[in-house]
């Protein structure tokens, strides 16, 4: 692929400076992304951003590299026929697999009540868990959810995954497709959510599959509308699940009236469990930069038919 005019959506300047020397080839052009214009995109092969500007078109350039790990907002738009799409991959999946261990380890663990002694003054033995004898359900077995069993098997515990084909991987003890994920869902001490945004997945984990559960731990670190919030509440309600920890919602920021703030039940953190580093998502973009001109494939690549 044959690129020349790189528009860089977003005040990026200083980000770019490291880079320059091997970007120095082509023409950069630096817009905040909400002034971007139909002459930007006329100018542009290749857009380069965390979102689209309003007046983005697909069709318009070769190119888009999104910034984000995540692209629904980009597939919201349509006309990609003949444009290439790709996002970043970074150590995503390691910074998820920290926050998923901080929050299991510190329920096995009782940190919450040992805490609350502390403050009570009260000394009460109670003998905390082993990571090695629970077992973990992973949803979304694609590259986090990869590195996120790979992180929780090393400590011993047993891993399972769902996944839409169903095939095997590494670092999982078992993994079944969603029609036969009941037999895994009904063992499961701990439950996380890498899943992306799609057709198929939105709503996915509502009460059909919460019903199957038996005072499980939920982690979502995937997306927020691909669970029913209404009927999370209900599992909770109905001891079906025992506690929620919720980085992503149907809706962000999460709104001041939002039920789930009073809950005890409920752990909420705003959507940091993988922060994109802009210098991570700029390293990555330059390497796919460097494979497209060497027309190699790239790893990267956004397949529509799935969504990610």
């Amino acid at each position: 692929m044959k690129i020349e005019n790189i528009l860089i959506a977003g005040q990026h300047e200083s980000d770019f400076y490291p880079y320059l020397k091997q970007l120095e080839k082509y023409n950069l052009r630096f817009k905040a992304t909400d002034i971007i214009s139909q002459e930007d995109m006329n100018w542009a092969d290749t857009y380069v951003g965390f979102a689209p500007n309003e007046n983005f078109e697909p069709s318009k350039v070769k190119w888009v590299h999104t910034f984000n790990a995540g692209v629904n907002n980009y597939l919201a738009i349509s006309g990609w026929d003949n444009t290439l799409l790709t996002r970043t991959i970074s150590d995503f999946g390691e910074k998820m697999s920290e926050y998923c261990l901080s929050y299991i380890l510190t329920d096995l663990q009782y940190h919450s009540q040992f805490k609350a002694q502390q403050k009570a003054k009260v000394w009460s033995v109670k003998s905390p868990s082993s990571l090695k004898d629970q077992i973990i359900t992973i949803l979304g077995t694609g590259e986090i959810g990869q590195k996120i069993a790979e992180v929780f098997s090393a400590f011993g515990a047993t891993v399972n995954g769902i996944s839409n084909s169903g095939q095997d991987k590494a670092y999982f003890n078992q993994i079944s497709n969603i029609e036969n994920a009941n037999t895994i869902l009904e063992r499961s001490n701990y439950i996380i959510s890498t899943l992306p945004l799609t057709q198929d997945t939105e709503k996915l984990l509502n009460q059909h599959l919460f019903d199957y559960l038996d005072k499980a731990y939920f982690i979502n670190v995937g997306r927020g509308k691909v669970v029913d919030t209404d009927h999370l509440l209900d599992a909770l309600d109905e001891g079906k699940l025992r506690h929620v920890v919720l980085d992503v919602f149907e809706s962000e920021p999460l709104t001041e009236d939002s039920e789930l703030w009073e809950r005890k039940d409920v752990t909420i953190t705003p959507h940091i469990s993988a922060l994109t580093d802009i210098d991570d998502a700029i390293s990555c973009f330059c390497n796919t930069l460097k494979k497209l001109e060497n027309n190699e494939s790239v790893s990267n690549q956004v397949d529509f038919s799935k969504g990610y």
